[in-house]
């Protein structure tokens, strides 16, 4: 008998995170753990309390997820293992027999009550919000408080949870938006190439100067290397200092891939492997045949004969 595997994410039950673990097929049937952060999930796997974690790393609508890159930063040993797609959407609940313009304070998640503002302040003008640790969590947080807390902002699915009354089951501002979840684990071999894959790293600048950032972006573009995103955070060193987190098209055992990262390194010490694994949309990663690893094998056999 197969020894039972561990998964963090961010609970309580019925969070979006919770639905992206759903979509990973060796997770079924296996040990799920809720905790109450990102960096917790992750520092569960760091402390070999779980295999992997799932976290949330990027929303079509707000962008990066700071605290999830800011703990990965922070955070040694680990590697991004694939990424999921999670639509979402949200729904104003309030306790049962609630009226909403008796509304006055809204628990929710920030990344979610950003999405969700415009909703928010065009309906319910003289709100204020309550920060919550999680969608799911919002709603918990309405039930057990009978005074300080008049709304929740929650993933539409929340009734079969807990007993709520759905004012709007779709306040966000897009309807589209997605979030982009990554199954983290420890360092491991990186899988086979795909085609349809992703390379997510992490580089700090070396020293704040005129430059610097364009010199950093050469090692892709020289080399034909797309970026799919590229996000600033501080080190929270001194002003002035930042790193980058940086997704681009491409895998490490691709050539023009493994030839941006040698000049990343060469140009900044600290530059962060955070893995290579297959896009969630499963698009086919296209390149210019000159920077093909052929050409990459050519160019390099030509330098040999000049030797």
């Amino acid at each position: 008998m197969s020894e039972l595997r561990s998964y963090s994410y961010l609970g309580p039950a019925g969070t979006f995170t919770e639905a992206a673990l759903g979509q990973v097929p060796a997770a079924q049937g296996q040990e799920w753990l809720p905790v109450a952060n990102v960096t917790r999930a992750l520092l569960n796997v760091s402390e070999h309390i779980s295999d992997a974690a799932m976290i949330a790393i990027e929303n079509s609508i707000d962008g990066g997820v700071s605290a999830a890159q800011d703990a990965l930063a922070q955070i040694s040993g680990l590697q991004i293992l694939g990424e999921y797609l999670v639509p979402v959407r949200f729904a104003l609940v309030t306790r049962p027999g609630a009226e909403l313009s008796r509304v006055q304070t809204v628990a929710a998640h920030p990344v979610a009550y950003a999405q969700c503002r415009a909703w928010l302040e065009s309906n319910l003008p003289g709100h204020r919000l309550i920060p919550a640790t999680s969608n799911a969590q919002a709603a918990a947080d309405l039930l057990a408080s009978s005074a300080q807390i008049d709304a929740a902002i929650a993933p539409p699915n929340i009734t079969s949870r807990f007993e709520v009354r759905v004012h709007n089951n779709n306040v966000g501002s897009n309807p589209d938006a997605q979030t982009r979840f990554c199954l983290v684990g420890r360092k491991q071999p990186v899988g086979a190439i795909t085609g349809r894959d992703k390379t997510s790293l992490i580089v700090t600048l070396p020293e704040d100067r005129s430059g610097s950032l364009l010199t950093l972006l050469e090692q892709f573009a020289a080399r034909g290397v797309n970026l799919t995103q590229i996000a600033s955070r501080p080190t929270g060193e001194q002003m002035g200092n930042y790193r980058f987190f940086i997704d681009t098209e491409g895998h490490i055992r691709e050539e023009r891939v493994r030839h941006a990262l040698i000049g990343l390194k060469m140009h900044s010490p600290e530059v962060v492997f955070l893995g290579s694994y297959p896009r969630a949309d499963n698009m086919r990663v296209k390149s210019d045949p000159k920077y093909s690893d052929s050409a990459f094998c050519e160019a390099s056999a030509w330098v040999e004969g000049l030797l």
